[in-house]
Parts: structure tokens; sequence; C-alpha cells
């Protein structure tokens, strides 16, 4: 039988379907661009996508976990969020002046913690702060009605009876104070802060090895919170164990390296431990942070007087009388640098104003014979 030989297949060409669906994409992409002119035209330029918003309430979470990690800074910033997003917050407010309290912003403190009662006069845990604050700016008979108040609203918040602890012991009553403080601890005997508040009580009886204890329990329940080292290092110098003193000084300043107060007391033990070099080291560092720490400035002064660099006591103590630290021993220790630059004149002056502090202050009369001698 005879085939005819087929013929081999045609091939396929692809390039015609390529072409056709680029064709197609370019199309798309002009009616979506001709589309969205259209829209555009008519009601003017399309929102673009953004991120879902935090509530108030859930800055104020964070700044809760800001708080407990020992953040302070980052802390204040979402209460101040949270203040932004819902003004009428009021729990925002009062533990945004919390942590000024805590960082020695006393009259801010007050003052943005007085807005949260103002917000909401009911708000136990408001008052029961506004309490705590009005106690760390030097007022306690105000910061005694504030917590007061907290605990008639609340009778079952432990933070208004810590608070009210506190403002008692500041206020001399030092009985109603343990009892407030140890009420606070029968309502909650984890909180960190109601702990802290009990130290507080025995410390101000005299009890510095409760205290320290109590405190030690406050640390091991939360150990982010650097003024409570600085309670411990306080009770240990009273006791006169300045290395124990010395050691948790220098663990707040690990917990807390912002604080200025960290410094400040670590400086003044070594300074008081004889370790004079390490002292101004230290207490270089706090006013660093804080150039309006009085207190900074007055013992880095004192300080510089002691190693016989009079020109730097000079300038310290000088900027510490005029941020407020106006105490006989900085005026008479101004005096004495002065006089031994020979330079009575001025020295006298400073004598002068400790002797207003306290007419019988005799480094001051001492200073005053030596210029009027060896004038």
């Amino acid at each position: 039988m005879y085939l005819r030989p087929s013929k081999p297949p045609r091939r396929r060409l692809i390039w015609p379907w390529v072409l056709a669906i680029i064709i197609a994409i370019l199309a798309g992409r002009y009616l979506h661009a001709r589309r969205e002119s259209i829209l555009e035209t008519v009601l003017g330029p399309l929102p673009t996508p953004t991120p879902t918003e935090i509530s108030a309430l859930g800055h104020v979470s964070a700044g809760d976990r800001l708080f407990e990690e020992g953040k302070y800074d980052e802390a204040i910033a979402e209460y101040k969020r949270a203040t932004v997003v819902g003004p009428s917050l009021s729990v925002a407010y009062a533990r945004w002046g919390r942590i000024l309290a805590l960082r020695h912003e006393g009259e801010e403190a007050v003052s943005i913690a007085q807005r949260a009662v103002e917000i909401d006069a009911e708000s136990a845990e408001s008052q029961a702060i506004y309490g705590m604050t009005l106690d760390w700016n030097g007022q306690p008979a105000d910061a005694i009605a504030a917590c007061l108040k907290a605990i008639r609203i609340d009778p079952d918040l432990a933070l208004g009876y810590a608070y009210l602890a506190e403002a008692y012991g500041d206020y001399g009553r030092v009985g109603e104070a343990y009892e407030m403080a140890q009420k606070a601890v029968d309502l909650a005997p984890t909180d960190p802060l109601v702990r802290r508040n009990l130290g507080f009580a025995c410390e101000i009886a005299g009890r510095y090895e409760d205290a320290i204890q109590e405190y030690e329990e406050a640390i091991a329940l939360n150990p982010n919170m650097a003024f409570i080292y600085l309670d411990v290092g306080r009770n240990y110098r009273a006791l006169g164990d300045l290395e124990g003193a010395a050691y948790y000084f220098e663990e707040a300043t690990k917990v807390d390296p912002a604080d200025p107060q960290t410094y400040g007391q670590l400086g003044w033990t070594h300074y008081s431990q004889g370790l004079y070099e390490t002292a101004i080291s230290e207490l270089l560092n706090a006013i660093k942070i804080d150039p309006t720490y009085a207190m900074g400035f007055a013992h880095l002064g004192i300080a510089y007087y002691t190693v016989r660099n009079y020109e730097e006591a000079i300038v310290n103590l000088e900027k510490a009388v005029e941020l407020g630290a106006d105490s006989e021993e900085n005026y008479y220790t101004l005096g004495f640098a002065f006089t031994y630059l020979q330079q009575c004149d001025e020295a006298i002056q400073w004598f002068e104003q400790a002797l207003e502090v306290d007419p019988q202050c005799q480094a001051a009369k001492q200073g005053i014979r030596y210029c009027q001698e060896n004038d």
C-alpha cells in the first residue's frame, strides 16, 4: 500500500499571545488611572490608607506597662498621648503626675494630678495620686485631705491607704502612718508601691532594719523602681553602713540612669566615705542630667572645697544658692572658700548670710573673726 508522506506540523507562534497580554495590562492600567482621575475630579483627592489609631485607654495601658518596666520617660509620653486622644480621661493625668513626682518635679506633678481630680472628682485613684503628689511637694496636710477623700470614695483602695500613710508620716503622725500602711498591705500584699510605703512607715519610726526588709520586699515584687533602691540606701546610711548604702545607690543608677537623684545620693555617700574624687565624678553626672538640681550643685561645691579647689567650690555653691539651696552650711562654706582665696570682703558677706539663717552659727563667727584679724 502506498502512503503519502505527511506534512510536518505547523509551529504555533507564541509572540501574538504575549503581545495581546501586554496590551491588555497596559489598557487595564490606563482605564484604572482614568477612573481615579474622574473620581478625583468629582470627589476631590482620594484619602490614603492610615494605620488604626490607638485609643486613649490603649495609651494608658502602654504607659502602665512602661511604668512597671521602670521606663518613666516613655511612660510619660504615653500618658500625654492618652490625654490628647481622650482629654477627659482623668486617670491618664493622674498617672502622669505620679511619675513627675517620682522625678521630683513637684510643682508640675501637682498641677497635672490636680487636672485629674478636676475632670473626675469621684475617681478614688486620681484623688489618691493627687494626695501623693501634694505630699512629695511638701504639702502633707493637703495630701492627707485628698487621700482621705480617696478612701471615702473607695474604702478598698489599697493605694489610698498607702499614700495616706506616707502623708501622715511626713506630717509627724507616726502611729497613724503605720496603721494605714498596714491596712494597705492587708488589702494588696503584692503591690510594690503599697509594700514600699509600709517600709516608709517603719523608717519614720526609726525602725531602719524593718524598713529595709519591707523595701527589699517591694524590690523583689518589682525590681524596676529606682526610687525604692534609694529608700534602701538611705536606711543603710542611717544605720552607718555606708558600703551598703553605696551599693543600693549604685543599683539605682543602673535601674534609672535618667534620675539625677541616684547619682546625687551615690556621690554624697562616696563623699562620706572619704572618696572625694569619686564623689565629684558622680555629682557631675547628677548635674549634667539635671542642671537645676540644687542639692547636686551644693554637694559638688562642698566636695570641691574639701579637695581645696576653691574656685570650683565657689562656682558650684553660688549656683546652688541661686537655685534655692540657701542653707547656712552652703553660706559659710562659700565664705571660707573666698577666705582661702584671700578675698575677705566677699567672704564676710557670705558669713553674714549664714548668721541670718542661724545667729548662733559658730563657723560663720569664726570666719568673720579670722577675716577681721587678718585684714
